[in-house]
């Protein structure tokens, strides 16, 4: 316990130096975290001997995405959202839907060992986008402002939606055969969905007053500033979880409201916030190097490698180009937008949700989401300066 606890605190404490320098750099944080895990983990030197389940996985992805949703959403520009709107409603009313359908699709024609029923979960499982893996596309000021809160909206609302997708699809396989599915359906995305918003903005807004009340009388000290943030965002992720929500759209909503309530404030504000996320995310990945590929390498197969190529390119590129007609976008604009859909942190949850299910086609689903995040990781990483610089160019 104790060597793994050195080498992740000293690789920790080393990034940190050389993390602003690295950021600038084409090689984004999420490939070097991982690359650290397979090179010392089993399939490499051996020297990280992880033992995390399912469960353990599962809390920490969920912990690092609710608050890497939270930042994110403060950090927004709410006066270009509203002013461009179309973008991500575009992207998630219409865009999300056909990417599941044509994942569905694909999936039928690669996987002929799944049921139409386990083909129907992996393209929900493969639907949600991270921004956070092509963080230079929504955080560098060259690129359109419309593009780049477009693409952070979607990735903060489409694993929220997915969500109850997932659950019913799970539902449906763990009581095949009975009725009532559109009741559930409706029963599953009122709660998921309602709740999640309900739980964020009110948690948020409680939290934001109680926050402002308590600086003015001087109650806060400087050292214990920063807690409150990141233990807001957290609290909105489980609140919603504890009563039947969907803590992924609590902490992102919770973080527009807390974004617009902090205003000018709001970046000294998160700071701790974002270092919490950071510091996650890395170990996150760390983990998912270590831990996650060296378990599913020796089940990944030809089948398995074409879906998640297929599942970066054609099954989000087609429908996005296909949403965002008619609003004036070029081409290369359109093409752009498709590409970065990057699978991270929710696709991972989703995994270990699946993979608790035990469904008989449950290993292939799991390696297929595997492959995919593990390709998304170089390919969006390595991509994303290159490609911001040459749509600067040609605008």
């Amino acid at each position: 316990m104790y060597e793994n606890m050195t080498i992740l605190a000293l690789f920790v404490f080393v990034y940190s130096l050389a993390g602003g320098r690295l950021a600038k750099s084409p090689i984004n944080g999420a490939i070097i975290f991982t690359a650290f895990g397979l090179a010392l983990g089993p399939l490499g030197f051996g020297f990280l001997k992880l033992s995390a389940g399912a469960e353990q996985i599962r809390l920490l992805a969920e912990l690092t995405l609710a608050l890497v949703l939270f930042t994110d959403a403060a950090n927004s520009n709410l006066d270009v959202l509203k002013q461009h709107f179309r973008i991500p409603g575009r992207l998630l009313l219409i865009g999300l839907p056909l990417t599941i359908l044509l994942g569905f699709g694909v999936g039928i024609i690669v996987f002929d060992g799944l049921t139409l029923l386990e083909v129907a979960i992996l393209a929900t499982m493969l639907a949600p986008t991270d921004a956070a893996l092509g963080k230079a596309v929504v955080t560098d000021e060259s690129v359109r402002p419309d593009i780049r809160e477009g693409l952070n909206q979607e990735s903060g609302l489409n694993d929220g939606i997915c969500v109850p997708i997932l659950l019913l699809l799970l539902a449906i396989a763990a009581h095949p055969g009975e009725g009532g599915a559109p009741m559930l359906a409706l029963k599953l995305v009122a709660g998921q969905i309602g709740l999640g918003i309900v739980v964020g903005l009110a948690l948020t807004g409680l939290g934001a007053w109680l926050f402002k009340q308590f600086n003015q009388l001087g109650w806060i000290s400087e050292s214990w500033r920063q807690i409150p943030i990141p233990a807001l965002a957290v609290a909105c992720f489980a609140m919603a979880q504890w009563l039947g929500g969907s803590g992924f759209i609590a902490a992102f909503t919770g973080g527009l409201l807390f974004g617009w309530l902090a205003k000018e404030h709001k970046h000294k504000l998160l700071l701790a916030t974002e270092g919490t996320g950071d510091t996650l995310a890395l170990i996150t990945w760390v983990v998912f190097g270590a831990v996650v590929i060296a378990r599913t390498a020796d089940h990944i197969t030809w089948q398995i490698l074409l879906y998640a190529m297929l599942s970066l390119t054609l099954i989000r590129m087609l429908p996005v180009f296909l949403a965002l007609a008619g609003l004036g976008l070029r081409a290369n604009e359109k093409l752009f937008i498709g590409w970065f859909g990057p699978r991270g942190l929710a696709s991972i949850v989703f995994g270990v949700i699946v993979f608790d299910e035990h469904l008989p086609g449950g290993v292939t689903l799991v390696a297929t989401v595997i492959c995919t995040i593990l390709l998304s990781i170089v390919a969006h990483g390595l991509s994303a300066s290159p490609l911001v610089a040459a749509l600067k160019r040609r605008s």
